[in-house]
């Protein structure tokens, strides 16, 4: 039995309150980070700041965004299938608006209690990481 991969790159976007901008797509159930899949011949930074522009209508620079790490684990909408993530971090500082496939557009207090349908990389792998990372950073 094969492995079905997909490749994509998702940002952690933090507001000025410290609050992860997760969005969710149309017709499913989870939440996750804002990104997508990479498409051939193309980097994973070049990916994500297309993808945040497709469904958030964001225009980040490269220079805001900063590796947190590569991650991999069971996709959450697409059975049979894993993901594995380039994931940046950066500071959002203008409002996101949800459009293309993006429904809903919410923000996780990271310190908080983690309730609520959350992607399975979200919840177990990027979350942590990034909470390591910003203690670190303290």
């Amino acid at each position: 039995m094969s492995i079905n991969i997909l490749r994509v790159a998702t940002a952690c976007l933090l507001d000025e309150v410290g609050r992860l901008l997760i969005v969710r797509k149309r017709g499913t159930r989870f939440y996750m980070l804002p990104g997508g899949k990479i498409e051939q011949g193309e980097g994973s930074l070049d990916a994500l700041r297309r993808e945040l522009h497709e469904e958030l209508g964001l225009d980040i620079g490269a220079s805001a965004l900063q590796p947190l790490g590569h991650f991999r684990s069971r996709a959450a909408n697409e059975p049979d299938h894993w993901v594995e993530a380039d994931v940046f971090i950066g500071n959002l500082k203008g409002p996101a608006k949800a459009q293309a496939e993006i429904e809903t557009v919410a923000w996780l207090k990271l310190h908080a209690q983690l309730e609520g349908d959350l992607a399975p990389l979200l919840r177990e792998q990027v979350i942590p990481a990034l909470l390591q990372r910003l203690n670190r950073e303290q």
